[in-house]
């Protein structure tokens, strides 16, 4: 029987017994990215997309890594962009043909750099452009407070996900950043958090506030004592099968919340890491501040919260338009205005700017 949590090895394709065919120098690729300590997610779905493709390519009599081409990748390109999904008959989207296709490219890099094929194929194809997308939801301070507060606190469980919600709104954290925290990995004394191996395999250590601290204490003294087996590995939060949680049950859990919540909202661990994000931002909290929370590596991911920060921006908008039905003096601070919300303004100002200049 397999053991719980273990993966069942996917099935070979193409022709798996021929050493020079596409899928056994996909799993050489696989196997150098393991080495090069490649997160195993990254390895995990870039196997999928490259299982894709080549079952496109072994349907077309397709086999061997020199019998690909440029035009064959970008034949493989346009019968992204046609098909459509068999569930509802909609096309793929453009970051989901986006992300079938990186892959491909990175492995016929690989596969020129160790000299297994003559040139690389992939290097000048022409990628899709992706979209600058804003959040679908962004929660307000009521319906942040409204959702953290469905958990009954008189449950025992109640009580976790009530420290699971805090600890969620208070860092933004990711859903994976989350299942792997550790004990040791919260100070009290400091009011952080340890983010370990987070996106990218980064650690980074982060402010949280003294609400989730206590509801997190609440959690460690009358709670998970009561969840720990003999074999405790230190996970902090545990489900009632006193195993740490997986994503899509983390996911499953904080759904439930956001829907029990009734605000006309949808979404759920990411939903608490765009409502921090934003809340900061609003309150005068610097971009880049926001960035070392988020663990993002390049600035201009960050600055998408800059669009989506409108509060300083109505203000100002409300001060200024002469189109309003009674004109006031000093409907805002003119100086708050000038030092904060003007700069908040021009940083959306500059995020489209330079998405033009792709152009």
């Amino acid at each position: 029987m397999a053991k719980k949590g273990s993966k069942t090895p996917r099935p070979p394709i193409g022709d798996p017994n021929d050493p020079e065919s596409l899928y056994n120098y996909m799993q050489r690729f696989l196997r150098w990215q393991a080495e090069k300590n490649y997160s195993p997610k990254t390895i995990e779905n870039r196997e999928v997309y490259l299982r894709y493709f080549i079952q496109w390519c072994d349907e077309r009599g397709l086999i061997k890594p020199p019998d690909i081409t440029k035009p064959i990748i970008e034949r493989y390109q346009r019968y992204l962009f046609m098909y459509r999904k068999i569930r509802d008959g909609e096309p793929l989207s453009t970051r989901s043909q986006h992300v079938r296709v990186v892959p491909i490219r990175a492995w016929f890099k690989w596969l020129a750099q160790q000299n297994y094929i003559l040139y690389n194929p992939a290097s000048d194809i022409e990628m899709l452009r992706l979209e600058r997308r804003l959040p679908k939801h962004i929660l307000t301070i009521d319906e942040s407070e409204k959702i953290i507060n469905q958990p009954n606190i008189n449950n025992p469980l109640g009580i976790r996900d009530r420290a699971i919600l805090e600890t969620l709104y208070s860092t933004g954290i990711r859903r994976m950043e989350l299942v792997n925290i550790k004990l040791f990995d919260i100070d009290t004394d400091r009011g952080t958090l340890m983010v370990r191996q987070g996106k990218g395999k980064k650690d980074r250590m982060i402010p949280i506030g003294d609400r989730a601290l206590s509801w997190i204490a609440k959690y460690q003294n009358e709670v998970r004592p009561e969840l720990t087996m003999p074999d405790d590995e230190g996970v902090l939060f545990l489900t009632n099968l006193s195993e740490a949680f997986t994503p899509n049950r983390l996911t499953q859990m904080v759904r439930e919340y956001v829907d029990a919540a009734d605000i006309g909202k949808r979404g759920s661990c990411h939903l608490f890491r765009h409502t921090m994000a934003t809340l900061m931002l609003e309150n005068g909290a610097d971009v880049r501040f926001i960035q070392a929370m988020l663990g993002h590596v390049s600035l201009e991911t960050t600055q998408i919260y800059t669009q989506v920060s409108i509060r300083k921006l109505k203000d100002i908008h409300t001060a200024t338009h002469p189109a309003k039905l009674e004109r006031t003096k000093n409907t805002v601070d003119q100086d708050e205005v000038d030092g904060e919300a003007l700069l908040s303004a021009l940083a959306a100002e500059e995020v489209e700017e330079h998405a033009d200049s792709d152009d």
